[in-house]
């Protein structure tokens, strides 16, 4: 980020030590219009060229008392600015300041409460300052306070973590053992904004109309006068609105590219051409790659291979692609050498160590699949946003509320829901399960309230009795997620006679499948794809 982005806002420092939820840091703080940028966990205070309004150390898989930890640089404590330690953040502050952590034998994972414990010490009541006695917070530690360290007051306890948060007696250092930045921890953000707020005294004034002008302006800065992109356009709303924010930023030099890989919903590619070229005016061309893409899937069972495959795959499509428009455009001397992505920040760092050490959960077919030599150069504008502001900057850019509004699809697409081989019998089951699905759920008004909705199709078999025959058919299951910013969600509680009338129409409809089953799993532990 600019230092005249940092000249005009207030700043909040993210120092990431691999947390799966250090981006929601971010977020909740953007949440608040409080700009927040993250920094690798190693990141030197000296070599920052702006100062923060406050940092905030992130949670992280390692343990501090561990040979190979990652460490906080000391200089944070001497810049004068308030500190808030998030679970592994707390144990690092308490490290720096002769604190003892050690393993405990009661692991906390899951919802807690937290009795909060007033000082009478102004400065460390105000983190938890208007939020009563009893908090529902979300813990995920095997590690935990030992010894306290060095002037600092315990805030808050629960029944078996004595130092759940604690406050510097003089400085404004902070530490909460839970995770305030998920939506599970019920007073997170309050939480969040007491720092920012209250303790830090950041004014409250980035929103989405900023980052739109700051885009486009970085995009017409990279691309230059005469640069061309070419898009990957897969329908959904980042592609879309990376595709609305491309389109502003040089107009008809964007040239939007849908590969049908065959694995696509049932009639995708027809409606999302009439969908962009209706609604956004994008030039855009349908590319039938199907063939190739399902003879590379075949006999592939191995969910980071399809993705490898469906990865490498897209990107020498494009690239195909890419030269053909060339040549047509050689008579205005014009060349595309930018390739456009809606990648996700989700997408991001749950591929690879985007900043920081974090562990890979699984790699996205757009992040961790790309070709090592590859072409083109990639423009991603939505590469550090949630799904969440994704929405809000497409109705900010004028886009249709129920392209906004569309449920998410993967660029793997039904690939990854398709657990074992990849065929053409197998897709089209699983497209005829999947459409009835999501027309039910239309019907019965409820799509809206649900953030994540597909079917799956089970490498199993199941005995049934269909026109009293036995029948050894396939089976479904069906997932619908909750969730503000996919890094967290719950499973939505589907009313019995909406789930009875999908199971009824997928049996005696999807020629095949005898069996229909619902996931009522939480992310975490599970992922809201299967694969």
């Amino acid at each position: 980020m600019s230092q005249e982005i940092h000249s005009q806002y207030d700043s909040i420092l993210i120092l990431d030590f691999g947390s799966q939820y250090s981006h929601l840091i971010t977020r909740r703080c953007r949440e608040l219009n409080v700009y927040c940028e993250m920094l690798p966990c190693t990141q030197k205070m000296a070599d920052l060229t702006w100062k923060p309004k406050g940092i905030v150390l992130s949670g992280s898989p390692y343990s501090v008392y561990d040979d190979v930890a990652p460490r906080v640089d000391p200089a944070v404590f001497d810049m004068g600015v308030p500190v808030l330690g998030i679970c592994y953040g707390l144990q690092e502050i308490a490290w720096n300041h002769g604190g003892r952590v050690d393993p405990h034998d009661t692991r906390e994972y899951g919802h807690a409460t937290i009795q909060v414990v007033q000082t009478g010490n102004a400065m460390c009541d105000a983190l938890f300052a208007n939020l009563g006695h009893d908090l529902t917070v979300w813990m995920s530690h095997g590690d935990q306070l030992s010894k306290m360290p060095d002037n600092f007051e315990i805030i808050g306890h629960t029944t078996t973590a004595p130092y759940a948060a604690i406050a510097h007696k003089e400085k404004p250092f902070y530490g909460v053992q839970f995770h305030a930045e998920v939506t599970h921890t019920v007073c997170g953000k309050a939480i969040l904004e007491n720092f920012v707020d209250r303790i830090c005294h950041c004014q409250r004034n980035w929103t989405m109309e900023t980052f739109i002008d700051k885009e486009v302006a970085r995009i017409r800065e990279m691309v230059g006068p005469e640069g061309r992109v070419i898009g990957a356009i897969s329908g959904g709303v980042d592609s879309s609105v990376a595709a609305r924010i491309m389109h502003e930023a040089i107009g008809d030099r964007f040239h939007a590219i849908m590969v049908d890989n065959g694995v696509l919903r049932m009639d995708e590619a027809k409606q999302v051409h009439e969908m962009l070229s209706e609604h956004l005016g994008v030039q855009l061309t349908v590319v039938d790659a199907s063939d190739l893409f399902l003879e590379r899937l075949k006999d592939v069972e191995d969910p980071e291979r399809k993705r490898k495959i469906i990865g490498n795959t897209f990107i020498e499509v494009f690239e195909r692609e890419a030269e053909r428009l060339e040549k047509e455009a050689e008579a205005h001397n014009a060349k595309y050498e930018y390739l456009l992505q809606g990648t996700l920040y989700p997408d991001v760092i749950e591929s690879i160590s985007f900043k920081g050490p974090s562990a890979t959960i699984k790699t996205h077919h757009n992040v961790g699949g790309l070709l090592e030599d590859m072409k083109l150069k990639l423009i991603e504008p939505l590469r550090e946003l949630f799904k969440d502001e994704v929405r809000e900057l497409g109705k900010l850019l004028g886009i249709p509320e129920h392209l906004v509004m569309r449920h998410p699809f993967p660029g793997p697409g039904l690939a990854i829901r398709i657990l074992g081989p990849v065929t053409r019998e197998q897709v089209k089951l699983l497209q005829q399960a999947d459409k009835i699905y999501i027309e039910e759920i239309h019907k019965a008004g409820v799509y809206s309230e649900i953030s994540q909705a597909f079917a799956v199709l089970l490498p199993v078999r199941a005995v049934g009795v269909q026109g009293d025959k036995r029948t050894y058919d396939q089976v479904i299951a069906l997932r619908a997620a909750q969730t503000t910013d996919f890094m967290t969600a719950t499973w939505y509680p589907f009313e019995y006679q909406l789930l009875s009338r999908i199971s009824n129409r997928i049996t005696n409809e999807v020629q095949g499948v005898n069996r229909v089953v619902l996931d009522v799993s939480s992310k975490p532990p599970a992922t809201i794809e299967w694969l």
